[in-house]
């Protein structure tokens, strides 16, 4: 038993470390104004329209999902979104939303996208498929669930999505040797995610360095970083206790729930009981779940990562992604009704699970 603890240990924290250190990047990148920055610089290139403004984020969304992985995006995007809505006076939702549903459904391309990718690539290499082989199988249903997105928010948010607007200034200056550290650090986290490097190293790497920073240039900002111990610690509580309980096989009853096969309808089936599993306990614990039931052929495990990373919009704990999303906007003062945005989320999450399971191949 100490031996099986130690393993589940050393698998789930280090997403506890991903976690504890990308917020604190994110938390520095903020008091360093890189997002106030970012925000006024995509603002005055959308041409004063709000609909261009928003597409234009959206492709910021998307390529920051693919490359830096959801929990980053949620961290480092929606100050970005919510930014560019208080400079510009336009509502926020759009915003807010595109940042939340795109940091989940948009996460399946690559390995380093989301961190249930990163298990399932080791199920890949079982099968004799390698990176290559995920990519492939992964890219349509990755397009699809992106696109039905957009669309999707772009049908929810049509009258805000609507008009011009006048760009601010931003709100106020900043100091300009911590902000060109920390705008450096996070334009190069994503090519260190992207070449394969180890998430928590490279985010504790970062973390470090613009603690340094601030400390360096404002050592009296430091008490304002504030990491989610809280968050991580039940994180790893709660996923290693499922780790555990599946090793000794007492989570084996649930496999009749995911079914088999690879038909159709069979991976729907998969994809919604991941779907569902996912906003009960998490995305990555019900990945952890299902996986054994769906770890024999490729499109089976493509199918559950769908449902886990593009299903997981309906409760609030269905990922990190999400919790970290609902913090970033209470510090930028924006209070989301958790009904509507659950059942705006079950709406998202229906049609891009269906949309991205029908593009399986």
């Amino acid at each position: 038993m100490p031996e099986l603890a130690g393993t589940v240990l050393a698998q789930v924290l280090p997403v506890a470390v991903f976690l504890l250190a990308i917020t604190v990047t994110a938390e520095v990148a903020q008091l360093a104004g890189v997002f106030d920055v970012a925000a006024h610089a995509l603002a005055r290139r959308a041409r004063h329209r709000v609909v261009l403004l928003w597409l234009t984020f959206a492709v910021l969304a998307v390529v920051c999902t693919i490359v830096l992985s959801l929990d980053t995006t949620a961290v480092l995007l929606t100050p970005v979104g919510l930014a560019v809505a208080q400079q510009t006076g336009i509502s926020p939702m759009p915003f807010a939303l595109t940042t939340l549903w795109i940091a989940n459904t948009g996460s399946l391309l690559l390995p380093v996208s989301n961190l249930t990718n990163l298990l399932a690539v080791h199920r890949f290499e079982e099968l004799g498929a390698g990176h290559g082989d995920y990519v492939r199988t992964a890219a349509l249903p990755a397009v699809a669930a992106v696109v039905a997105t957009l669309v999707l928010v772009a049908v929810l948010q049509r009258r805000a999505l609507r008009g011009t607007y006048a760009v601010d200034p931003p709100a106020e200056p900043h100091d300009r040797v911590l902000l060109v550290v920390a705008a450096a650090v996070c334009l190069l986290v994503g090519p260190l995610f992207a070449v394969g490097l180890e998430p928590a190293a490279v985010a504790v790497g970062s973390a470090l360095v613009l603690l340094a920073a601030l400390a360096w240039r404002a050592p009296g900002l430091l008490r304002e970083v504030r990491p989610p111990w809280l968050m991580a610690g039940a994180f790893v509580l709660v996923a290693g206790l499922l780790r555990l309980a599946q090793a000794e096989g007492l989570l084996d009853w649930l496999a009749p729930a995911v079914g088999t096969g690879t038909r159709t309808l069979d991976l729907l089936h998969l994809a919604g009981a991941s779907a569902v599993a996912a906003n009960l306990v998490n995305n990555l614990p019900a990945y952890l779940l299902v996986e054994p039931s769906a770890a024999d052929d490729t499109r089976r495990l493509v199918a559950t990562l769908v449902g886990v990373n593009a299903g997981a919009l309906v409760t609030p704990w269905a990922s990190l992604a999400t919790l970290l999303w609902l913090q970033r906007c209470r510090a930028a003062g924006v209070r989301v009704p958790l009904l509507r945005l659950a059942g705006w989320g079950a709406v998202c999450a229906t049609v891009a699970v269906v949309t991205a399971t029908l593009a399986i191949r």
